[in-house]
C-alpha cells in the first residue's frame, strides 16, 4: 500500500570522490551510487507508524525509537550543513546558481526545525561550522600539525596552547 506524498520524503545519500557524505532530496550526479531513504514529513507521524511498503519484517519499538533518532539527528546535520552554505553561498565570496541556493534553501525547509529555540541552536551550529570550516581554522590546524613534527622546536605548553585553540574553536559541530 503506497501512502500519499504528504507521508514520506525521499532523502538520497552518497559519498563524493573527496569523501564528503551528501543527504539530500535531489539525486546526485548521473552515475553516483547512492542510497534512498524514506523520510516521515508529515506531523504526527513516525517511520514505525507509516503502512509497511513491502514484506518488511515487523520492527521493535526500540528499533523504531532508535531509526528516529538517527533520522532525527541526520536531519540536524543536514539543516546545519544546508544553513552553513547557504550562508557562505549568499555571502558573495563565490559565484553559485540560482538553483543551488534553490536546493539549499529546500534542504533548510525539509530539515530545520521550526521550534525556535531549536532553529536558534541549528543557526549557531552553522555558524561554528562555517568558523571551522574558515581559512583561520585551516592555519590553525596546519600550525599544529608543524608543530607536532618530528623536527619541531616546539615546547609542550605551545602545543597545548595550539591545540586547545583548534579544539576551542575549529572543531565542526557536526559529525
Amino acid at each position: 500500500m503506497s501512502g500519499s506524498p504528504l507521508d514520506a520524503a525521499t532523502i538520497y545519500r552518497w559519498v563524493d570522490a573527496a569523501g564528503t557524505v551528501h543527504l539530500s532530496s535531489d539525486k546526485p550526479p548521473a552515475g553516483v551510487k547512492y542510497e534512498r531513504i524514506e523520510v516521515a514529513s508529515s506531523p504526527g507521524r513516525s517511520p514505525a507508524s507509516q503502512a509497511p511498503r513491502s514484506a518488511a519484517p515487523a520492527v521493535s519499538a526500540a528499533q523504531a525509537a532508535q531509526r528516529s533518532e538517527v533520522i532525527g539527528r541526520l536531519r540536524n546535520r543536514e539543516c546545519v550543513i544546508a544553513l552553513e552554505s547557504l550562508e557562505r553561498l549568499t555571502s558573495g565570496a563565490q559565484p553559485t546558481s540560482a538553483a543551488e541556493i534553490r536546493r539549499l534553501q529546500e534542504t533548510v525547509a525539509l530539515n530545520c526545525s521550526t521550534h525556535p529555540a531549536q532553529r536558534r541552536e541549528q543557526e549557531e551550529m552553522a555558524a561554528r561550522l562555517r568558523v571551522a570550516n574558515g581559512p583561520e581554522c585551516a592555519e590553525a590546524r596546519n600550525r599544529l600539525a608543524d608543530m607536532l613534527g618530528p623536527d619541531a622546536a616546539f615546547t609542550r605548553e605551545q602545543v597545548r596552547a595550539q591545540q586547545q585553540f583548534v579544539d576551542e574553536h575549529c572543531t565542526s559541530p557536526v559529525h
